[in-house]
This record gives structure tokens, sequence and C-alpha cells, in this order.
């Protein structure tokens, strides 16, 4: 497995070895599967354009279930109209919801889900376990747990305090 990132590492704890994303288009024609993830930021806004799916190896299935902005739609419709990619799974869309005649709802080799993927069993106990637990640190004055980085626009990656 591998992942991409802001930097290139080879000592990720989940994906063994990430490239750069400026290396991605490189990468992806070494996938069968990709999966976006990534958080919104200026710098990932439409990195799943058509110049990505060309890259991709023909036939490979392409999964969002990060931010619909992650990719342009009109190229991945056109990658999946083409043939060039063999399928896509969409949890997320730039627009939500997806618009009744998005030409999405109506490709065989699509699978759509209602914006879910975050959903497990047990998630609003573990929501409230954070909040509690942030809130006691504040109260002591201690630094809080998963504090997004307005500059980046994600909680980064590091220790855990």
């Amino acid at each position: 497995m591998t992942g991409a990132g802001r930097r290139a590492r080879g000592d990720d704890p989940d994906f063994g070895a990430v490239v750069s994303t400026d290396a991605l288009p490189e990468h992806l024609p070494d996938h069968d599967f990709v999966v976006a993830v990534a958080p919104l930021t200026e710098q990932t806004k439409g990195m799943f354009d058509a110049r990505a799916f060309a890259a991709m190896r023909p036939g490979a299935r392409f999964v969002n279930v990060g931010r619909g902005e992650l990719v342009v739609t009109d190229d991945l419709i056109d990658a999946l109209r083409s043939g060039a990619l063999g399928g896509a799974a969409l949890d997320v869309f730039d627009t939500e919801p997806l618009p009744s005649d998005s030409p999405l709802w109506t490709l065989d080799n699509v699978l759509i889900t209602p914006h879910m993927s975050g959903d497990i069993v047990g998630w609003r106990n573990a929501l409230v376990e954070v909040f509690a637990d942030n809130f006691e640190r504040w109260i002591d004055g201690r630094p809080l747990r998963n504090v997004v980085d307005k500059r980046l626009g994600y909680v980064p990656s590091g220790p855990s305090t």
C-alpha cells in the first residue's frame, strides 16, 4: 500500500511508503484502486482531474471518501464514460446532495453512497470522549487534542499530547 502526502516519507505507520503529492501522477499507474481521503485545502482542490485519471491504470477503480472538491467531477465523468476508469465508488461530491440530473446517477460503473463513510458504530461516544477530554484539558490549561491548524486546513499528524 502506498499513500500520498505533502512530503514523501518511508516510515509512515499506516502506509509505510508515502510519496509526495507532487509525484502522485507518476505513481497512479501502479495501483488498481485509488482512494481519495485527503482534506480539502488549496493544494488538494481538484487534485483528481483529467491528468490524474489519464495517469491511472486502465480499468482502475477510484474511491472518494475524502472531500467532494478533491475531484473535478466532469473529468471523472469523462474518464468513466470512456472506460479509462473501470469504476468509481463515491461518498462525497462537490455539490451535495448530488443533483438529481447528475450523469453519475446513470453510469453503471458508479456506486453512490449517502456521505456516510465515516459513520462507524460508537462514533458518537468517541466524539463525546474527545470533547470531555478536551474540556478537562482546557480547564487545566493543557494542550488540546485534534487542533486544526487553520493555515493548513486540517489536524497535522505528529505525536499526540
